[in-house]
């Protein structure tokens, strides 16, 4: 679900330090927020802010040097009625940019309209950008899932599997041998576009291990810096089973990589079947290097299945 609220006052004072802006007009509408219907149909941020644009109503329209040009270079009749105008687009919020001069209708428009105006010396670009990784991340679809997620390698993974074998466990062991710990148990996971899947750890558990028989260990604290990460992309699951589970439900050498669909992204999974005596810690770096490789247009298993085939060619022309 993409959550549907978020108020003119809310993001003036999220970005009241970076873009240094001020309210010059619709102060009566600090809780005017987002069209519900907008938000459900666009794709990214950047269909929710830009430019004064009459085919994308609904967003926020930034007004920087050219637009104020558009808005004040014509007859004075012209001048009101491109002004009207964009109450029609029906703008969450209005922001001049490039330490514009606001038109004395536009003012009145806003104030007639309720429609909220920000000031800022910031470049229209700059503002654009600031406020589209802001949206994009604020209405993106978002999920929970359980598990252990670790930057492996420089690959966004996350461990899940049943319980009790020792997925916290092995997150530890892992840290141990250089990678990086993004999350445990709880795994905050967003879609920042059509293609990527973002997770974070709640604020709650950030830097925080549990151990069975151990307890709560501050892997910050214990491993330093480098041991932490804030966020990484998610790019596999590797799934933890016992051998039965793998026997009934698995195919030992699938044919296509399997993937499993977080958010309406298909993410690369391998399944890790566990056992006393195995080096899972080993087993899941490799399957890592193998995702790399994959990533890269590299799969070992066709690699094979060509050289099967070849030889067979071979032998029936002997």
């Amino acid at each position: 679900m993409k959550p549907n609220v978020v108020s003119a006052d809310a993001l003036f004072e999220e970005f009241r330090g970076l873009l240094k802006w001020q309210w010059v007009a619709g102060l009566g509408a600090s809780e005017r927020r987002f069209d519900e219907e907008a938000v459900r149909s666009a794709r990214s941020g950047s269909d929710l802010v830009g430019h004064l644009n009459y085919i994308h109503p609904y967003r926020v329209q930034i007004i920087g040097e050219r637009e104020v040009a558009y808005l004040t270079n014509a007859t004075r009749e012209d001048c009101k009625r491109r002004v009207a105008r964009i109450v029609t687009l029906e703008p969450p919020v209005l922001v001049l940019a490039d330490g514009q001069t606001a038109p004395e209708e536009l003012l009145q428009m806003c104030e007639r309209a309720q429609i909220p105006m920000f000031a800022t010396h910031e470049s229209s670009a700059f503002v654009i950008d600031v406020l589209r990784a802001y949206l994009s991340k604020h209405f993106a679809d978002r999920t929970t899932m359980h598990g252990v997620f670790m930057d492996i390698l420089g690959l966004g993974v996350l461990i899940t599997g049943e319980s009790g074998l020792g997925k916290s466990e092995l997150g530890l062991e892992l840290i141990s041998r250089g990678n990086g710990l993004v999350a445990d148990d709880a795994v905050d996971l967003y879609r920042i576009n059509q293609n990527t899947i973002e997770g974070k750890c709640p604020e709650l558990l950030q830097n925080l291990l549990e151990v069975r028989g151990i307890g709560l260990l501050d892997i910050r604290a214990i491993f330093g810096e480098t041991a932490v990460r804030r966020k990484m992309r998610l790019k596999l699951i590797v799934h933890l089973v016992r051998k039965e589970t793998l026997e009934r439900d698995f195919e030992r050498l699938p044919y296509e990589p399997l993937t499993q669909d977080v958010l309406g992204v298909p993410v690369l999974k391998v399944i890790i079947q566990v056992v006393a005596g195995r080096n899972i810690a080993v087993l899941v770096e490799a399957a890592v290097r193998n995702t790399i490789l994959q990533l890269r247009g590299i799969d070992t298993y066709q690699e094979f299945v060509e050289r099967h085939r070849r030889a067979m060619e071979r032998g029936g022309s002997a």
